[in-house]
């Protein structure tokens, strides 16, 4: 669909108190976002059918959404129907990777965290998804396999790590993961922060999201040990920081594959060649502190 029939379509919904003017927000790599005005209020409109290629199901997007607003962690869900969800607008600043690694600032993101985890469970309704990564890798193994994909030759030396990853980050526990935990899914509006952007959530372990937080952001060891001693209340064991290691490798590897199928699968404008790039040296590079630990 064209960029001016999105537009009509988003002027046509029937919450808009006036005219409206429509700005794209920029950075959304998985969906397209407007920033909407209609003379009274700011909304944020994401548009985006489901991609079953990446596990997004925009029924579980709307109710994780939903449910971390009633916990106090995202904004409001304003309008939602077909593929368009309108979301209250937060006058604030998104985070950057060093805004996520400042001392002062991580420990108000993993507060964040870790009510995600405990609380939005209390307040979601309807089915739920299971956000599991290996299952994750090995469909999109498939998906680039069957489409010819440039990186068809890495696969085997993929699943097998894969698998070799599953079995060292277990057992696990569960809790409501967010799963997506990029720098840009948080937001700060000089009194509190929020996070934004559900489209992976689903019950998960732990793990995966503190790994992706170290991941994404480029936490320091310290401060990754820090991380797991403050979630867990208790000191850091050589058990616990194997199955962590794993599972951060596990998140970049995922990551590093999300942006294999989005090479040959989206329309969007990015640059996801060089993403793939950038996230399989850091996959590589975590895989190899992993096993020389």
């Amino acid at each position: 669909m064209t960029k001016p029939d999105t537009l009509a379509r988003i002027r046509k919904l029937p919450i808009w108190k006036g005219d409206i003017t429509a700005t794209p927000l920029t950075g959304g790599i998985t969906n397209v976002n407007y920033l909407i005005s209609d003379g009274a209020s700011k909304y944020v409109v994401r548009v985006g059918d489901d991609i079953p290629l990446h596990q997004v199901m925009r029924f579980n997007e709307l109710a994780a959404s939903r449910a971390a607003h009633a916990a106090g962690l995202s904004p409001a869900v304003v309008h939602a129907s077909g593929d368009m969800t309108v979301l209250e607008y937060i006058e604030s600043r998104t985070l950057t990777e060093a805004d996520v690694r400042a001392p002062q600032m991580l420990p108000r993101i993993l507060d964040l965290v870790k009510t995600c985890h405990r609380a939005v469970p209390r307040h979601l309704r309807g089915p739920a998804l299971v956000f599991w990564v290996f299952h994750v890798i090995r469909d999109y193994a498939a998906t680039l396999a069957e489409r010819g994909s440039a990186h068809a030759a890495l696969l085997p030396e993929l699943l097998r790590i894969s698998a070799e990853l599953e079995q060292a980050a277990g057992p696990f526990d569960m809790v409501f993961g967010h799963n997506d935990l990029l720098c840009g899914n948080f937001l700060d509006d000089g009194q509190r922060l929020w996070l934004i952007d559900f489209d992976y959530a689903g019950f998960n372990t732990p793990l995966f999201d503190l790994g992706g937080l170290a991941s994404n952001n480029g936490l320091s060891p310290e401060q990754e040990d820090w991380m797991l001693e403050t979630y867990f209340e208790r000191p850091v064991t050589g058990d616990l920081r194997h199955r962590y290691g794993a599972m951060k490798c596990a998140s970049l590897l995922r990551e590093t594959m999300w942006s294999m199928v989005s090479e040959i699968t989206s329309d969007i404008d990015f640059d996801y060649a060089a993403y793939t790039a950038g996230n399989l040296a850091r996959f590589r590079a975590a895989h190899q502190t992993f096993n020389e630990s």
